[in-house]
């Protein structure tokens, strides 16, 4: 049992290290998020908006890190982002803020999993599992008493994510459905409109067979 004494400090030392995880990632801020994936395994998969660099935007704020620093640090994070030839455009702003157009399509059966940003940068990503033939669309789960601490930063998150399938869908947490019959038999368009950082984390199964 722990001693109701260090229980405090045990917690607060339990949310220093998840902020200094949390500290060296990417965040979306104001974006927009879609992903096709039909029944045959093809996908399209796009974002759109604005991200922060967590740790970047913290020192600043602080004013901790210089504007050469600060300068350095931008054209670091557009070289890593350039390295992924899906990024079609990168554009940094001020305070740790940049604007990203990030693209990729092909067979998810093949490729079984992709991410954005990537797999050690997860905020959104799509899998496939080919013992259960099922798919699972999954956005990053942040504890909240984590999110609390980034809202106080003066971080904050909006923007809709979009899965447009003919799959059979098992299960999801979308805050809306809709028929798409233009598309074709079976297709619909899951939507989540992310208001605040404190909103669901997007997930969705279906299953391709």
């Amino acid at each position: 049992m722990i001693n109701r004494y260090k229980a405090p400090l045990l917690r607060s030392l339990i949310l220093a290290f998840a902020m200094i995880g949390l500290s060296s990632c990417y965040m979306p801020i104001r974006f927009d998020a879609e992903i096709e994936l039909s029944r045959r395994g093809y996908y399209e998969f796009f974002f759109d908006g604005y991200m922060a660099k967590v740790a970047l935007y913290d020192g600043l704020r602080k004013r901790e890190i210089s504007r050469e620093e600060e300068q350095k640090q931008a054209k670091d994070i557009e070289t890593d982002f350039r390295r992924d030839t899906s990024t079609k455009e990168f554009k940094y702003f001020k305070k740790g803020h940049f604007k990203v157009n990030w693209q990729r399509k092909g067979d998810l059966i093949k490729a079984k999993t992709v991410t954005f940003v990537r797999r050690n940068e997860h905020m959104l990503s799509i899998s496939y599992n080919n013992k259960t033939g099922r798919v699972s669309v999954a956005g990053r789960s942040i504890k909240r008493d984590t999110k609390r601490q980034l809202a106080e930063m003066g971080l904050n998150m909006t923007g809709e994510i979009r899965v447009i399938t003919d799959t059979n869908v098992i299960t999801h947490n979308a805050t809306s459905v809709k028929k798409l019959p233009k598309r074709g038999a079976g297709f619909k368009m899951y939507t989540w409109k992310i208001k605040n950082i404190f909103d669901r984390t997007p997930s969705l199964i279906a299953a391709m067979r």
